[in-house]
């Protein structure tokens, strides 16, 4: 970025990020996750948005800012219900009123209350972590740089998302809504990795991956499999990372994002074809790296469940589905990247050699390393064949507890610590975890589950290896030739490349053709009815209201009331000025009247 305008304010941003993430992990209630969810939205927007000089990265952080707000908006709606159920907000206390029972028999327009909490929660899962339907913003968030697209748009904030849900968890269960999780997480899983097969842009694979990859966690939180999604979060998050910062370490050598450019990179970067080829094995599924550990013990639940009921098997078939894809366009795009002859050869030639550097490929063979699945699983393959430091460091299965809804109670002994200085906790109340490889299920069943993962793995295993060989065969060997197949499915191909036209379904349906027209409505009613009739309308009554008082105020109070009754005093003036002149002979008149007045009154 040293190269960069304005890369001060990138880091800037950048570490305001950082401390809004940090804080979002650490907090005890959904009000302050709320707060600093919205804070990194702001620094999202701000990244994406950087180069502001081009118009795609304006656009694409507005598209992103918008797109995440329809979920955030059901997510302070799901914070309110809980309010209005628990009295609070934090963690602790929501668990405790889950165990009680207190969300039972509670209805809102007629939906259980834990179901309305609980799907307003998820929505704003699925706007952070770009899910179905909301993924359309994560591809377009590429425009940012490079750095950004690898901490943000890769490994935390859309990350955050399944975070909340995990944090969630009991919440999703009381509402029956794991179902709903597990076919969104696998409709986003398949989906993403479909269109992920004819990009160009380096950046735009890794983009949709990412979107591919957090359906997987999702399809984990969706088939119970907790701490699977949680430890695919962390997985994920490494070997994602490495990928972006290997494309971004790519770009800067050659400055080109199109990979039917490039080829035959792997002589000119080294470290980061190799950093690279360590994760797109994590990222397929091969065995000892983490992606196997991970994401291929979700599908083994999915299998698990669908051989239980049958509403599941189109989750495990869309999964493993998704696992096939995600094999083939990495090591498409590892191909086209690094191997075969150069396709431009003036890109090439003025391509920098790589060497060593600590602010380069340092970093990302540090993330290489942290592939291997032994770092998560504590056995070769993980799923417990073979042990490497023996049973007790499956440390996802000792130190991360799954919340349950049935299995609440232990939270009621927990006593909140003040806010200050010094930690007064009692330090041996903790009762140390211990692995259980039946994960606290019944013999019986606890051995379905060991058969259905066996299963899952042996099948993922060659639909790994699968994926990588029709790769091979496409752009190594090209006894296979892509065009072909896009030629066959040309319809689907074009919808692919139009990212099945949901861009045009919200921008030129949903805004342009029905919000854009019901804006003008009520811009219609509001300036043609409301503006011209109540406004302008209220207006004329005032000034005939204000005619009419100022006729009364001038005729009748002022000229009838006020001058009036000066008109009357001066009249009695003169009156009495006459009758009291002084005069004898008008004394004289008064009195003959009044005697006459006397004797006519007598006589009558």
């Amino acid at each position: 970025m040293h190269d960069d305008p304005r890369f001060g304010r990138f880091f800037v941003y950048l570490s305001l990020f950082t401390s809004a993430m940090l804080g979002l992990v650490v907090s005890d209630n959904l009000l302050s996750v709320f707060i600093f969810w919205e804070l990194m939205g702001f620094c999202s927007y701000s990244l994406i948005g950087f180069y502001y000089e081009k118009e795609g990265a304006g656009n694409a952080s507005m598209k992103a800012f918008m797109t995440t707000r329809v979920g955030d908006v059901f997510f302070l709606l799901g914070i309110c219900a809980i309010w209005s159920v628990v009295g609070s907000v934090s963690f602790v206390d929501i668990y405790n009123a889950i165990g009680d029972g207190k969300f039972n028999n509670l209805y809102a327009i007629g939906i259980p209350l834990a179901t309305l909490a609980g799907f307003s929660i998820f929505l704003g899962t699925v706007g952070k972590s770009a899910q179905f339907p909301l993924q359309v913003w994560l591809p377009d968030a590429m425009w940012g740089p490079t750095p950004c697209s690898a901490l943000i748009h890769a490994a935390t904030m859309v990350a955050a998302g399944v975070y909340l849900s995990l944090r969630m968890y009991p919440l999703m269960e009381i509402g029956h809504l794991t179902t709903l999780i597990a076919y969104i997480g696998a409709i986003t899983a398949f989906g993403a990795a479909t269109i992920a097969l004819v990009q160009t842009d380096i950046k735009a694979v890794l983009a949709f991956s990412t979107i591919s990859q957090l359906g997987y966690m999702v399809i984990g939180i969706g088939v119970g499999n907790y701490n699977a999604s949680f430890m695919h979060l962390i997985t994920h998050a490494v070997f994602k990372a490495c990928l972006f910062l290997s494309a971004g370490s790519v770009i800067h050598s050659i400055h080109e994002q199109q990979m039917p450019k490039m080829g035959g990179l792997r002589k000119k970067l080294p470290y980061t074809f190799f950093a690279m080829l360590l994760c797109c094995f994590a990222i397929a599924g091969v065995p000892f790296f983490s992606g196997f550990v991970s994401k291929d013990r979700i599908l083994g639940d999915a299998l698990y469940m669908a051989m239980h009921s049958p509403v599941y098997i189109p989750v495990a078939i869309l999964g493993f589905g998704g696992a096939l894809l995600t094999a083939f366009y990495m090591f498409r795009m590892l191909f086209l990247t690094f191997f075969g002859e150069p396709r431009d050869h003036h890109i090439y030639d003025h391509a920098h050699e790589e060497h060593i550097s600590w602010n380069s490929n340092v970093p990302l063979l540090i993330l290489a390393v942290f592939t291997l699945g032994i770092f998560y699983s504590g056995s070769f393959t993980g799923q417990g064949e073979v042990k490497l430091f023996g049973e007790k460091y499956e440390w996802f299965q000792t130190l991360i507890q799954k919340p349950e809804a049935k299995n609440l109670a232990h939270f009621k002994d927990y006593k909140k610590e003040e806010f200050g200085f010094e930690d007064t906790r009692v330090k041996d109340g903790w009762v140390k975890a211990a692995y259980d490889p039946n994960y606290g299920l019944p013999e019986e069943e606890a051995h379905h589950v060991h058969v259905a993962h066996k299963i899952g793995a042996a099948m993922s295993v060659v639909i790994a290896f699968l994926g990588i060989f029709i790769a091979y065969l496409m752009y190594i060997t090209k006894s296979m030739n892509p065009a072909r197949w896009t030629e066959t499915f040309s319809g689907w191909t074009k919808a692919l490349h139009n990212k099945y036209y949901f861009d045009d379904l919200y921008i030129n349906k949903l805004i342009q053709g029905a919000m854009l027209p019901f804006n003008n409505f009520l811009s219609w009613l509001d300036m043609g009815v409301y503006d011209r009739f109540v406004v302008d309308g209220w207006e004329k009554v005032n000034r005939v209201a204000y005619k009419m008082a100022r006729w009364f105020d001038d005729n009748v109070v002022d000229s009838g009331m006020v001058d009036g009754t000066g008109a009357s005093v001066r009249l009695m003036n003169v009156v009495l000025r006459t009758v009291q002149s002084g005069k004898v002979q008008m004394y004289f008149i008064i009195l003959i009247v009044v005697l006459a007045s006397y004797v006519w009154t007598l006589t009558v």
